[in-house]
């Protein structure tokens, strides 16, 4: 059995967030800068302060785990060529496993098979899940669009 991308996600601790509460304010007043790099210090458990130069949409991405760690939610980065099982990619759409084979099989979804297990980029779920929300959004509007035309809004 292969080792999945999404296991072992634990939700944080009230330290934890606490913790990211300040991170993520104290590096979104850095962060303003057009800069491709940035520099920051950290220390060793020595407390001896060791500085690192980071890319800028790294540390981006650094504060939007820290605003996701400070409301309480796990968080866990996967790449965008992770290979997901049938099982984990209904989990991010949040619908059934037999749900998910059967949107593979119409072909709604590109996917492979390693051995006789489907598989499902991590970057075309991703693309199939904001093209349902552009759908699904596109839909609403036309709704409400066509209730206030008869007045029922």
């Amino acid at each position: 059995m292969t080792n999945s991308i999404l296991n072992s996600l634990s939700l944080p601790v009230q330290r934890e967030i606490e913790a990211a509460v300040r991170g993520q304010r104290e590096l979104a007043a850095y962060l303003s800068t057009k800069m491709e790099t940035q520099k920051i210090s950290i220390q060793d458990s020595d407390n001896n302060p060791r500085q690192i130069e980071l890319p800028t949409s790294s540390l981006t991405l650094l504060m939007s785990i820290l605003g996701e760690l400070a409301v309480g939610n796990a968080v866990q980065v996967v790449p965008v060529h992770a290979e997901l099982t049938t099982q984990e990619a209904a989990n991010i759409l949040n619908v059934s496993r037999p749900h998910m084979v059967k949107l593979l099989e119409d072909g709604k979804l590109p996917f492979h098979k390693t051995g006789r297990h489907r598989r499902v980029l991590f970057a075309d779920l991703m693309r199939y899940k904001d093209q349902r929300y552009s759908e699904s959004h596109k839909a609403m509007q036309e709704l409400a669009d066509h209730s206030q035309e008869l007045g029922f809004y």
